[in-house]
């Protein structure tokens, strides 16, 4: 073969290799655009975990599937417990995005992990008492009476913390059968008929009304509890988790809380 037509060879197979490098640049899978939307053609993939208060568990799943629903490609998966059980779990580095607890003490104990905290809902007690409230209990110095079954939530939990702030405020002693690890198990209780009141949630009691009945309790005998939201320092999602932190105090997400019997923050 003559070193002339080799030369010509090489320069041709050189041309072709330079034409091909920017198609392969624009066609790439990692940032390319759909020609019709000018929009990625791919979307991210992003996890988080929400770390929240055991009232929220309702309310909750139906913010995550909206919120998934306007975020495509984000997925929110929820970890329920008592708040306290929540900070433990933070406090030994458990993986999640965000922290949503259900009064400020709590959080405030997590504050070397988390960012600012911000309010996002508002609640109050209501006494649960079975379906049809068999045994007339019609106000808060009615559960002293000793031969009613009253769980209340452990003092550590906040729930109990409030109950106890509303019980002390009125000088009304309760000798609960139970104290519970969280709010929703007070709940299940009454349900379930192993006690016969327990002090829950507005939110708690709404969310099982064909089961329980709710008495409420007058504003001047009553506590109010608050709802912080923050994202936890150790997150690997941190945009995301401040995207979906912030969009709890949005007009959509503010509408759902709300819609489940929670107060504006």
């Amino acid at each position: 073969m003559s070193l002339t037509l080799t030369r010509r060879r090489t320069a041709a197979a050189v041309a072709t290799v330079a034409l091909l490098v920017p198609l392969a640049a624009c066609s790439g899978t990692g940032g390319g655009k759909d020609k019709a939307t000018g929009g990625s053609t791919t979307a991210p993939d992003t996890r988080l975990t929400v770390l929240a208060a055991a009232s929220l568990t309702d309310v909750f799943k139906t913010a995550g599937a909206a919120y998934e629903k306007t975020h495509p490609g984000t997925t929110v998966t929820f970890s329920f417990a008592g708040s306290q059980e929540l900070v433990a779990q933070v406090a030994q580095g458990a993986p999640a995005d965000a922290l949503v607890t259900a009064d400020t003490k709590s959080m405030a104990k997590a504050r070397n992990d988390t960012g600012t905290p911000t309010v996002i809902a508002r609640n109050r007690l209501v006494i649960a008492t079975g379906e049809g409230n068999p045994h007339k209990v019609d106000e808060l110095k009615d559960l002293a009476d000793p031969r009613l079954k009253v769980v209340l939530a452990a003092p550590e939990v906040p729930a109990g913390k409030y109950s106890k702030k509303i019980l002390d405020a009125q000088k009304i002693t309760v000798k609960p059968v139970s104290q519970e690890p969280n709010v929703r198990a007070v709940l299940s209780k009454v349900e379930l008929g192993e006690a016969d009141a327990g002090l829950v949630y507005k939110t708690d009691a709404e969310s099982a009304k064909d089961k329980v009945d709710a008495i409420a309790i007058p504003d001047a005998q009553n506590a109010i509890a608050e709802y912080p939201a923050a994202t936890l320092n150790d997150s690997k999602n941190a945009k995301a988790a401040a995207a979906f932190v912030a969009w709890l105090s949005t007009p959509e997400a503010q509408k759902i809380l709300q819609d489940a019997g929670f107060q504006k923050p």
